[in-house]
């Protein structure tokens, strides 16, 4: 056996260091799910887009196709009888307050401790239960019902905002 002082030794060489490009095929995977996922949002958000926006035309063109403000208050009421459908089947067979109570309880969800909104049954939406038979209606009336009720009718079709 060789004594410890006549073996030759050399130093230890590092390897080089793996280059950066190419990454490895997972990476690869990585980079593609993350690109895909943001096509898939970008995709998903526009659809819902032009959904909220077909869908406030057709309520749109329905009240403007209307020529006289009772014409417009009895289209309003006709749109959000067919959209209260989509929820419940028995909801367009309600009249009168109840429909108005309907109107009211079906909104938007609302925050805690935040008093329960009355816009159709005790506000400015109490038009519908008989400004479609009117001779007369105040346009400016029409105007904050038109507002209100293309609101409900929005979120009635599933038009996220």
């Amino acid at each position: 056996m060789a004594a410890p002082a006549s073996l030759v030794l050399r130093d230890i060489h590092a390897t080089t260091a793996p280059s950066w490009w190419p990454p490895a095929p997972g990476w690869w995977i990585v980079a593609g799910v993350v690109v895909a996922t943001f096509v898939v949002i970008a995709w998903w958000r526009a659809r819902v887009r032009r959904r909220r926006a077909a869908i406030a035309a057709l309520f749109d063109r329905e009240v403007d196709a209307a020529s006289t403000p009772p014409q417009q208050v009895a289209a309003m009421s006709e749109l959000l009888r067919r959209a209260a459908r989509t929820l419940d089947a028995r909801a367009d067979k309600l009249d009168g307050e109840d429909w108005l109570r309907h109107l009211d309880a079906a909104g938007p969800k609302r925050k805690r401790n935040v008093p329960a909104r009355t816009d159709f049954s005790e506000g400015p939406g109490r038009l519908l239960l008989d400004g479609g038979f009117r001779r007369d209606v105040n346009p400016g009336d029409v105007a904050v019902l038109r507002a209100l009720a293309r609101e409900r009718f929005l979120h009635w079709m599933g038009a996220p905002r």
